[in-house]
């Protein structure tokens, strides 16, 4: 998947391409991008929770990373607001049936 922005919920792949200091791969379910902070050109951080390998949270974690090495194992699924929701039409009675 693309290097876009982080949303709650993404799971993500940090591995030497996102950045020295993941010596071996780490599996994070994004929590929130830190816009709050400066980083260089190209360079975010956020937080998120370390997966262990069956997907479960084993540690809350802030991460410096390089947004082009970020891979993305799965995006957030978004619903759609309860107001946008297209209103399904009812269905017409047949004939000879209460």
């Amino acid at each position: 998947m693309s290097a876009g922005p982080l949303r709650a919920g993404d799971v993500v792949l940090l591995t030497r391409e996102a950045s020295p200091q993941f010596t071996r791969p780490l599996t994070v379910r994004v929590i929130r991008e830190l816009t709050d902070r400066h980083p260089y050109a190209g360079w975010f951080w956020f937080e998120g929770y370390e997966l262990n390998r069956r997907g479960a949270a084993v540690q809350q974690r802030e991460l410096y990373a390089l947004r082009a090495g970020v891979r993305w194992l799965s995006r957030a699924i978004r619903e759609v607001p309860a107001g946008r929701r297209t209103p399904v039409p009812p269905v017409p009675a047949r004939a000879g049936t209460r």
